[in-house]
């Protein structure tokens, strides 16, 4: 199994081989649902390879992408508690996941308390991460919802560009900032005009800093 990029969120390749082993591992094709929004099922799902989105929709079908995650990362630990799903999952690519019972999980927390410490900080990050949003969603105009996102997903270069990591549609940031498609093609015509964007193969690169407020 290639390592995983590392990142806060990622863990370690000799947990991630243990933990898998937990499971049974299955593949899935692009934009196949994991986990509804609602259910009961109490799996957790470990990706070894591909991407998934955690999203909610409403009664409308409108979307909000939570997060996205890839190999090394897992989704569903909510499910420890009993309750219900809190969010949907689904693949964004052909998707590999260790689908390993709640029953399952506890066990193995209980032996690895490595695994357990890190769990406590993503679902501290998690709790972090939604207050931002929450602040945001309340605070921050279109615009700067856009802006900070640009910033979060991407890397950057040595020239002082920052390319987005993803390759992402106007939609997908539209669903990720709570905004319309719409709204978020005229703010990217405006930062393109000004000399802020541009897409080169896909990929959104940020070329210089945009302004505060538009």
């Amino acid at each position: 199994m290639r390592k995983p990029p590392v990142t806060p969120d990622v863990l370690d390749v000799g947990l991630l081989r243990d933990i898998a082993r937990q499971g049974g591992v299955k593949p899935y094709p692009s934009y196949a649902v994991l986990i509804n929004e609602g259910d009961s099922s109490d799996s957790v799902y470990i990706v070894l390879s591909g991407r998934v989105k955690v999203y909610s929709t409403n009664a409308e079908g409108r979307e909000v992408v939570i997060a996205t995650h890839g190999p090394g990362e897992y989704v569903g630990e909510l499910s420890l508690d009993g309750g219900v799903r809190s969010t949907s999952v689904m693949t964004l690519e052909p998707t590999t996941c260790s689908v390993v019972s709640a029953a399952n999980l506890r066990e193995f927390i209980a032996a690895h308390p490595d695994f357990a410490s890190h769990l406590i900080l993503k679902l501290i990050r998690s709790v972090r991460q939604a207050t931002e949003s929450v602040k945001s969603l309340a605070l921050e105009d279109v615009y700067e919802r856009v802006v900070r996102l640009l910033a979060d997903l991407s890397d950057p270069e040595e020239d002082g560009r920052r390319r987005v990591r993803e390759r992402l549609t106007q939609q997908d940031i539209a669903d990720r900032v709570g905004a319309s498609r719409e709204m978020v093609s005229r703010i990217f015509k405006d930062l393109t005009a000004g000399g802020y964007m541009a897409v080169e193969a896909s990929r959104i690169v940020v070329l210089k800093k945009p302004p505060a407020g538009w």
